[in-house]
């Protein structure tokens, strides 16, 4: 078991991810693992060095002081906090959050995703976040997944597109983002429309 902060949620966390990877090593140039508290340091010069790459599209902790309030977000019942990692070298090439877990009938989460600079351009976010979709939908049993994007932000619409996300609304002043209420896009996307059409339903879906 991982030691410190959210130790049982990160355990099982990273026993959800194993269980889900297992077959699927050689599949994909990335693997997913839960963000703790032992990728402070790493994690806090990556966002430094990615500040012009994320600027003005989001804000992540760049101290460590900021690094652990964030880890603390993450409960791994309504979210969890995912790092891309390069197979082979272990290197963190960016970051999905699955936000604003809800079950009962809705088995929905928005996702807030970041890649960083130096493996920035490469094609791993495109890789881990459909790897993250497949594990959101497989085993956490998720119905539906969204995106808030700001309309500016090309290479993020870019890429939900290509993911299979549908476009469903726009929403002005959505969230505060760098100082101001920031207008966004509304993409989605549901397990059926990635061909996942099969599945055992969450103990939280009712059955009727």
């Amino acid at each position: 078991m991982i030691e410190g902060h959210g130790d049982e949620g990160t355990a099982r966390t990273a026993a959800a991810i194993e269980a889900f990877m297992a077959g699927r090593e050689g599949s994909s140039r990335v693997a997913l693992r839960p963000l703790t508290r032992h990728d402070q340091d790493e994690f806090v010069e990556l966002v430094r060095a990615s500040a012009d790459l994320h600027h003005p599209w989001m804000s992540l902790p760049a101290t460590p002081e900021a690094f652990q309030s964030y880890l603390g977000r993450f409960d791994h019942a309504t979210a969890q906090s995912l790092l891309i990692c390069v197979r082979g070298t272990g290197a963190i090439a960016g970051l999905v959050n699955i936000n604003s877990i809800i079950r009962g009938r809705l088995q929905s989460a928005s996702l807030g995703y970041a890649a960083f600079t130096p493996a920035a351009g490469r094609g791993y976010m495109s890789e881990g976040l459909r790897l993250v979709l497949h594990y959101a939908f497989e085993q956490l049993r998720l119905h539906r997944l969204e995106a808030q994007i700001q309309p500016g932000n090309h290479a993020s619409l870019k890429l939900v597109e290509r993911l299979g996300f549908r476009k469903e609304g726009f929403s002005p002043e959505l969230l505060f983002i760098d100082g101001g209420w920031r207008d966004h896009e509304r993409w989605a996307v549901t397990a059926g429309m990635i061909g996942i059409t099969s599945w055992d339903p969450h103990p939280t879906l009712p059955v009727r």
